[in-house]
């Protein structure tokens, strides 16, 4: 996706999405097909439905790649090191989340269902909770912005060195996390009230877990309503009546789906910076991810 000819048709895959993100994040680029000796170009792979899940075989020589397939993997993550998410390829037999093509036979016969390709299982088992993503479904801007915060906020939080850090971090995030999961956010609060006397290694590890189960899921509608309605509740007393009016129809808009999120954020941060109020501008809920990523327009 961007990086090299590596397709088994020798094509290089151009994506947008990667390429704005080239100049924020680091990437480890890998094709696992070329890791275990396919070379490009290359007769296609298909995953087949066996007893024991599927196989990955190789229709033009009958070769089943499977067990090849799952060593690499396996060991290619558990040297791979600290990443903050994985951006896969879709509909691939190797990369693809959920929507690689199973067939009933190797060299012939119809699909018989869709699932993982046997790379993304292995990234699965490895790094359950860490976000992932395959460039067709970032196309959407709604997915792709979930996937972003996530991944920045990991990035972040894998930064903070103390306890006091993680307390700040914890509060620039806090809007954004009840908008995500109220229960997953009280949780964290509780970990970090409780937090003095606690190997700090131990505790960054269990708020980053709590982080990540409380964002897995995209937020809903109606809970980032009430998190903005929370918001708007530091400046009711100065607004006339007119602007209350406004953004309460902005929200149900918002609610509707007929309003995009940056509407009503754009006003809140408006009066934030009209009445200097530092705790609104610090939350993450205003630039969970870097600006010039936030104008990528949807496919």
């Amino acid at each position: 996706m961007g990086f090299a000819a590596v397709r088994y048709s020798g094509e290089l895959i151009p994506d947008k999405v990667v390429a704005a993100l080239r100049e924020h994040v680091d990437f480890v680029p890998v094709c696992p097909e070329v890791e275990i000796g396919l070379g490009v170009p290359r007769p296609t792979v298909r995953l087949v439905r066996g007893e024991d899940g599927s196989r990955m075989v190789q229709p033009s020589t009958g070769e089943d790649l499977t067990e090849r397939m799952r060593s690499f993997s396996e060991g290619f993550l558990a040297g791979l090191g600290p990443v903050e998410g994985f951006i896969l390829k879709n509909r691939s037999p190797t990369c693809a989340l959920k929507d690689a093509k199973v067939y009933a036979r190797a060299d012939a016969g119809g699909v018989v269902g869709r699932g993982p390709g046997l790379f993304a299982e292995a990234v699965e088992r490895a790094f359950p909770l860490l976000p992932k993503e395959d460039e067709g479904r970032l196309s959407n801007t709604r997915i792709r912005a979930h996937f972003f915060t996530r991944i920045f906020a990991l990035a972040r939080l894998r930064r903070v060195e103390d306890l006091g850090g993680l307390m700040a971090f914890h509060a620039r995030y806090k809007l954004l996390l009840l908008a995500y999961h109220q229960g997953e956010a009280r949780q964290l609060g509780r970990l970090l009230a409780e937090a003095k006397g606690r190997p700090f290694p131990e505790v960054r590890r269990v708020y980053e877990e709590g982080f990540l189960r409380a964002t897995r899921l995209p937020f809903r509608l109606g809970s980032m309503a009430d998190t903005l309605l929370h918001a708007f509740g530091y400046f009711k007393k100065g607004l006339a009546p007119k602007e209350k009016a406004d953004f309460l129809e902005l929200l149900a808009g918002f609610r509707e789906e007929r309003v995009p999120l940056e509407a009503p954020l754009a006003l809140l941060r408006s009066w934030a910076l009209r009445w200097e109020e530092g705790y609104l501008l610090d939350q993450a809920l205003f630039a969970p991810y870097p600006e010039p990523l936030m104008s990528l327009a949807s496919s």
